[in-house]
């Protein structure tokens, strides 16, 4: 190859062309200094198009005549500087490859009398660099293999970004001799690579220096991540600190802080955890998924106030949220963020839709009792509903918000708790008329039917799909009877709320479970569907109970209660409720036998909730509050007196 590369060194193109070329690769490198000092807008990024069209039409003239070794560092340049606008102008660092640095070492080859066509791009780098010695080409080719790594890095190639390294190290034997025990190989070798002298008469867009501190930095991150997806948290930590101390700009290093923030809280250090999402707000007040991620770890820890707050800031910052300014810097064209787009990055980063913080306000509200906030921050929820579902609330399946009938639910519980009864009534009414029709008349399901149907399933998948959905309608229309059935008794409407109970019940008939009759009154291992309309029967059978009690028809009463119990055996407040219907009809030893039973029984539905797992929704809470039995003590005492005295012999 040394002859050959002393016959090409022949072959020069004219001087003229030379001169002419390096004056006009000279006064682009001066256009584009020029364009990134004047900040950015229209004038700018059109300027940038010419300056990226400029460069991609001088390096076609110049590649229009053979390749020749005095004029391949100029070549090589001009290749280089119109790749980094190639990349700078596109959202990944992947686009242009295969077109952009395979034709120049091709041509590297071709000047030098070798050949490669039908060598991989990695083949062809291991040729080209253990081939070609000549001195000029080494800056150059140092600086396309520095390209060429932004793109395998941006592409998840971590391997073959590591033997181009060994090789432009000229370590390829040796190469783990720059790492030692417990250390990163890619990193060491990223770190060990010199920098060739740079020609100051071949101006650069952006130097090779710059691209080894942003690939030294995107190699620790990208890798960090990788070990954080692979549940290597200590490794993804050590890697991700490692990122943080490098060269990145300030939204990607509030991102890096961002992930440490998620790696620590995963390792269960909930305040190192804080400490880190707290200083990617103090790098980028901007980034929000920070300030996300830290409502959501003072929720895991408890701190409601704080959570509450984190909320609100987020909310806030939502509603004010402008288009995204360019927080990169405009003297940089390959910048990390071109670099790392991972599956894990997307998630940990994922911006919440402001009608999800809505939700989450409203609902953290509800359940820390702040019933006044809930019902504020639930109507201004549904106000986004009434501007349109489709702009304003995210339907993917990674959003937080449960289905638009719950959170109606949600708001006439908030709104019944904070005492607006009337328009609890008036948001339920909306549930049921939205739902009259999606519900057969006879619903037929069976008890312990699977919740996900196999994999090729086809009609059945969908059939017990369809089912499901109107379980669900079901669910919630029977729920709304029974949030209005409270509602009305709230109101001293008695005989209204019986009805509303009724209605409810009434409903809840149209299920029929296959292997168990028609009654609603199953076991477990139930579908969570079902153990709902299960609750919320027992719920109506004794909001309907307690109505009769207050209205004097205590035999009614007693049937609900005895009712109750057949749905959910054992349940405490059923139990209480049918203890006092008896005593109020004066059969009192029934009313003391019954009490003695279920106070040595095991634990109720409260037990069984919990061994299960599975917390009924929140829509239902204030209703079981409300069915609790009042004055547990005062029956106690009462049932205590009674079988005192009847065991006294002198009575």
């Amino acid at each position: 190859m040394a002859a050959a590369m002393k016959r090409r060194r022949g072959v020069v193109q004219e001087p003229g062309c030379l001169r002419a070329w390096d004056a006009e690769n000279m006064a682009l490198a001066r256009r584009w200094r020029a364009a990134r000092c004047s900040g950015a807008g229209t004038a700018a990024a059109r300027e940038v198009r010419q300056l990226r069209g400029g460069f991609e039409e001088l390096l076609l003239r110049m590649r229009g005549l053979p390749a020749a070794l005095p004029t391949l560092p100029l070549e090589l340049t001009v290749l280089y500087n119109s790749l980094l606008f190639t990349m700078g102008a596109s959202d990944s660092a992947m686009e242009g490859e295969a077109e952009g640095i395979h034709p120049g070492l091709l041509r590297v080859l071709e000047a030098c009398g070798a050949c490669g066509q039908d060598l991989s791009t990695e083949e062809l780098w291991q040729k080209v660099l253990r081939e070609v010695t000549v001195e000029e080409l080494q800056a150059p080719l140092h600086r396309l293999g520095a390209l060429q790594a932004v793109w395998w890095l941006s592409a998840g190639h971590l391997g073959s970004t590591a033997s181009l390294f060994r090789l432009l190290s000229n370590a390829e034997d040796t190469g783990r001799s720059h790492c030692r025990e417990g250390e990163n190989e890619l990193l060491s070798l990223l770190k060990a690579w010199r920098v060739p002298a740079e020609k100051p008469s071949l101006p650069l867009l952006q130097s090779t220096e710059d691209l080894k501190e942003i690939l030294c930095t995107t190699a620790a991150f990208l890798q960090g991540l990788q070990e954080l997806e692979a549940g290597n948290f200590p490794t993804a930590l050590s890697l991700l600190q490692e990122a943080a101390g490098g060269f990145c700009s300030k939204r990607v290093l509030a991102q890096i802080y961002t992930c440490l923030g998620y790696c620590a809280q995963r390792m269960g250090k909930p305040q190192t955890a804080l400490q880190h999402l707290k200083q990617a707000l103090q790098v980028d007040f901007q980034c929000l998924p920070a300030l996300s991620h830290m409502a959501a770890m003072y929720h895991e820890l408890g701190e409601t106030d704080a959570e509450l707050q984190a909320l609100a800031l987020l909310n806030e910052a939502l509603e004010e949220e402008s288009p995204a300014a360019a927080s990169s810097s405009p003297y940089f064209l390959i910048q990390t963020e071109l670099l790392v787009h991972t599956p894990i990055l997307d998630l940990i980063l994922r911006h919440r839709h402001p009608s999800e913080v809505k939700y989450l306000l409203a609902q953290r509200c509800l359940q820390d009792g702040r019933e006044a906030d809930a019902v504020e921050h639930y109507l201004d929820f549904l106000a986004l509903l009434q501007e349109g579902l489709q702009q304003q609330v995210p339907l993917d399946c990674r959003s937080g918000l449960p289905r638009i009938p719950e959170v109606f639910l949600e708001a006439a519980s908030a709104l019944e708790q904070a005492g607006r009864h009337q328009d609890a009534i008036t948001m339920c009414e909306e549930v049921i008329s939205r739902t009259t029709d999606l519900i057969p008349r006879i619903l037929r399901v069976e008890e312990r039917l699977e919740e996900c149907p196999s994999p090729g399933a086809g009609q059945a998948g969908g059939l017990l799909s369809q089912k499901k959905e109107s379980v669900c309608c079901l669910a919630w229309r029977t729920a709304a009877y029974l949030h209005q059935g409270w509602a009305w008794a709230n109101l001293g409407e008695r005989k209204e709320a019986i009805t509303q109970f009724s209605r409810c019940l009434s409903d809840l008939v149209r299920v029929q479970l296959y292997g168990s009759g028609a009654e609603l009154t199953v076991p477990e291992n139930l579908l969570p569907e079902l153990e709902v309309l299960q609750k919320i029967r027992l719920l109506s059978l004794i909001g309907r109970g307690v109505q009769f009690l207050e209205l004097g028809r205590h035999k009614e009463a007693l049937l609900d209660f005895h009712y109750g119990l057949q749905t959910l055996p054992g349940d405490p407040a059923a139990a209480s409720y049918l203890v006092q219907a008896l005593w109020k009809l004066n059969r009192k030893q029934e009313a003391a036998a019954y009490w003695q039973k279920f106070s040595q029984g095991p634990p109720g539905e409260d037990g069984q909730q919990e061994r299960q797992g599975r917390p009924f929704p929140l829509y239902l809470v204030s209703c079981l509050k409300q069915a609790m039995f009042p004055d547990m003590d005062s029956l106690a005492r009462s049932i205590q007196d009674y079988l005192r005295t009847t065991e006294d012999p002198l009575s």
